[in-house]
């Protein structure tokens, strides 16, 4: 059930990144929602529903952009693997390991969007890659930040078991 829930959740937000957020830019960086949802899922409930979002939000995105099909799912499914590594490494910081995933993240699956794009279609002209990819990484931060909390909330208010209180 949970896979279902995340594979609807990334259509919705692949649907809203690629209609209402485009007009949402600040500084000229528009925010990923696709990857801030799946990265958020794989740092707090895990890698199968992360993996699961990256996936089918990838492939909703690449049909509504008309992207390389398959581009940005594979962009997306390197980016939740290494925000598992990143949660896998930092156990303790429950409220610190999701905003600090979403960062890398994003500047590595932006990267890698990039190239693969660049090969697969004629080559973005970019003169330094890492100043055009901060701006959005942050953004992307920024709200993983403010959503995280309520992402973890959700998380163990749904897995919290019965227990007896005397």
């Amino acid at each position: 059930m949970s896979l279902t829930i995340a594979a609807v959740g990334a259509v919705v937000a692949a649907i809203l990144e690629s209609t209402l957020l485009r007009y949402v830019e600040i500084g000229g960086a528009h925010p990923h929602l696709v990857l801030v949802y799946a990265v958020l899922w794989t740092t707090v409930a895990g890698l199968d529903g992360g993996l699961t979002a990256a996936f089918v939000g990838g492939l909703t995105i690449d049909s509504l952009a008309l992207r390389p099909f398959g581009s940005t799912a594979f962009a997306l499914l390197v980016a939740v693997g290494l925000a598992s590594a990143i949660a896998r490494t930092f156990v303790r910081g429950r409220l610190l390991v999701p905003p600090m995933a979403v960062l890398v993240s994003s500047i590595v699956s932006s990267a890698v969007l990039l190239a693969v794009y660049g090969a697969l279609r004629s080559p973005i002209p970019v003169a330094d890659p890492l100043a055009e990819l901060l701006p959005g990484a942050v953004y992307d931060t920024l709200l993983a930040a403010l959503i995280a909390p309520l992402a973890i909330a959700i998380h163990d208010r749904a897995t919290a078991s019965e227990r007896v209180d005397w």
